[in-house]
């Protein structure tokens, strides 16, 4: 037998569930609480299982009613996209690719290869967000976002990882700070410290303050400012002490009054992944920047491998 239901229904239930109540679920769905009840009656029927435990304090989800209300998300996310996609073609956009990226891949890689991408692609846009790892990784499985970049090794099913760069952390001191001379140190040994570093909602931000709560610590942020020139310049004032990518360390030390100390954990040297869910069923504009990046990738690889051996 057919299952009949509409957007509507996904969004009330959608809006039921968020809110714990039949009667504001309605209300943020527009419709009456007898109209809201009768549509989530006939969808229980419809799919002839329970969706809502109901008591005096609220409603919650039966397992049946989260696996629905798991997939309407995934729905009325990808009809808001289509919506956003139309409002584009009308403007004579003829395409947009969703990237996730990480800290470092956001503010080393990206800008290089999407300079080059839009100059070939003047009818392409690209929207572009910051994200943790885990999170670019749940939307592109989702199919939310069209392409991830993320560190570490992880897996999602469906979703196919692709090597990229490779991206080292290390802590930058004030040269007149104690550790300013180590040959290396242990992230833990620097958890008393006064941390400068990036917002909460930065991927790099979120990536230590995990770091730190595995090994049992708090990482204390005395200050948190938007981006790495301001997290350099707070280290060589002297107020704290900061983690940031390799590369971006070397560019500031060569002009502000900072040192690099290499951190001896093995996270601190991460390898960059880009994922994606289909590769195939990418539109042909969202296939040609994975291939930009890939290839961008592998001549980073010939720029970083040491000269030959003239002897050999």
């Amino acid at each position: 037998m057919a299952t009949h239901f509409d957007l509507t229904d996904m969004q009330l239930l959608v809006n039921i569930v968020d809110a714990s109540s039949l009667t504001r679920g309605a209300e943020r769905s527009h419709l009456s609480l007898p109209a809201a009840s009768n549509r989530v009656k006939n969808l229980e029927a419809t799919l002839n299982t329970p969706l809502l435990y109901r008591s005096n304090q609220g409603v919650t989800p039966t397992p049946s009613g989260e696996a629905f209300v798991r997939h309407a998300r995934i729905v009325l996310r990808q009809l808001e996209h289509l919506r956003g996609d139309i409002r584009e073609y009308a403007r004579g956009v003829k395409g947009q690719v969703r990237v996730y990226a990480n800290t470092t891949a956001m503010s080393e890689f990206m800008p290089a290869v999407l300079s080059r991408y839009l100059a070939d692609h003047p009818d392409v846009n690209v929207e572009l967000r910051e994200r943790p790892s885990h999170s670019a990784v749940k939307a592109v499985a989702e199919g939310s976002v069209d392409i991830g970049v993320v560190a570490g090794i992880m897996q999602a099913e469906n979703v196919r990882f692709l090597p990229y760069h490779t991206d080292r952390l290390v802590l930058v001191v004030h040269p007149g700070h104690p550790l300013a001379g180590e040959a290396g140190v242990a992230f833990a040994d620097t958890l008393g410290e006064n941390y400068v570093g990036l917002p909460e909602w930065s991927a790099i931000h979120t990536f230590l303050l995990q770091a730190a709560g595995m090994m049992g610590f708090p990482l204390r942020f005395r200050v948190e400012v938007g981006n790495f020139d301001g997290v350099c310049r707070m280290i060589e004032a002297g107020v704290g002490i900061g983690v940031v990518p390799e590369r971006v360390a070397r560019r500031y030390a060569s002009a502000l009054a900072l040192c690099m100390v290499p951190l001896l954990d093995k996270w601190a040297e991460r390898k960059l992944q880009i994922c994606v869910r289909e590769p195939d069923r990418l539109p042909a504009f969202a296939r040609d920047l994975v291939e930009l990046m890939v290839s961008d990738a592998h001549d980073g690889l010939e720029r970083d491998a040491p000269p030959a051996d003239p002897a050999s």
